[in-house]
């Protein structure tokens, strides 16, 4: 089962989220049909058109949208001057709220992959009232646990990056929290110490995450990689700003509240954000989720996800509102 075929959004806009922030917004699809919102990676990425293609366009109505400081929303979390104090997971638990209204939809269907999984799920235990269903990807929770694994355990595994990793860093900042002292870095009001950051940071999440080719081109760009590093590193060294869970986090803690929220978790073997088990506990302590485990397959699922994630939403369009 394959993606839909590539299709053009009916519409589109920016949106006045306040703090000065403008959300570049489209829709796709069905004016008329099952609304769904995609919930991009990073944080700091964006939302690619490729997203579409998850969502048969004659049953979905199909928002995409860039998070605040990423993709086409405005300001850049590239340029400098961009305060990211107003940059944190309840902006953009709000951000979705508003979006929300200002399109007029009662309930959708959240779609996430990598942080935009562990924001839907964070969305949905706060808000499940307007979260119809879940289908996540490259599966995180946000929690303290898989942030030292990804900044500091890992390490282990790929030795010679870790050694360039934290060559960038003084000294002693090393033993501590690594995103937040990378975060430091970025926020150096010297343009060479924020590039060589940006580029240190984009280089180890590249050797610790593989994927295809096409993924990676936009760390080529040092306006992206600038804006990318700023504000993983802006979340990462804050507990995703969820709050205090303890290792295990706010998420996994919370599992419970998803329990009226019908869920599909789609999942590589070989994703190394495996190797705590946080998505297996998620799904046995959500009890309406599927787990679907990908043989063979990393962060990225590859077609074989893609497959289950064709699937869960073809699914999910059949199901009648409760």
């Amino acid at each position: 089962m394959a993606r839909y075929p590539e299709i053009e959004p009916y519409d589109h806009g920016m949106l006045d989220v306040g703090d000065g922030n403008h959300l570049y917004w489209e829709t796709s699809g069905n004016p008329h049909g099952k609304p769904a919102v995609v919930l991009h990676g990073g944080p700091g990425s964006s939302a690619g058109a490729g997203l579409r293609r998850y969502f048969d366009p004659a049953a979905y109505r199909i928002v995409l949208f860039d998070q605040r400081g990423a993709g086409r929303s405005r300001p850049s979390a590239a340029d400098p001057a961009t305060d990211m104090s107003v940059n944190t997971a309840p902006h953009l638990m709000a951000d979705l709220e508003r979006l929300r209204a200002h399109l007029g939809i009662g309930r959708w269907l959240v779609w996430g992959v990598s942080f935009g999984s562990a924001l839907g799920l964070r969305y949905a235990q706060t808000h499940p009232g307007v979260v119809s269903e879940l289908v996540l990807t490259g599966v995180a929770t946000g929690s303290p646990a898989e942030v030292d694994l990804l900044t500091r355990g890992l390490g282990r595994i790929f030795p010679e990056a870790y050694e360039r990793f934290l060559a960038e860093l003084p000294e002693d900042e090393r033993d501590g929290n690594l995103a937040a002292a990378y975060n430091r870095l970025l926020e150096s009001p010297d343009p060479e110490v924020r590039a060589r950051a940006a580029r240190a940071w984009t280089d180890w999440e590249t050797a610790i995450i593989p994927a295809p080719p096409g993924s990676v081109e936009r760390f080529r760009d040092p306006a992206f990689r600038l804006g990318f590093a700023r504000t993983v590193t802006h979340y990462w060294g804050n507990d995703h700003f969820f709050g205090d869970g303890g290792e295990e986090g706010v998420v996994l803690r919370d599992a419970h509240l998803l329990k009226d929220i019908p869920g599909t978790l789609v999942q590589g073997s070989l994703d190394l954000g495996n190797l705590l088990g946080v998505v297996w506990r998620l799904h046995h302590a959500w009890p309406g989720s599927e787990l679907v485990i990908v043989d063979d397959a990393g962060h990225d699922a590859g077609a074989v996800g893609d497959d289950a994630l064709v699937a869960a939403t073809d699914r999910y369009a059949r199901r009648r509102p409760d």
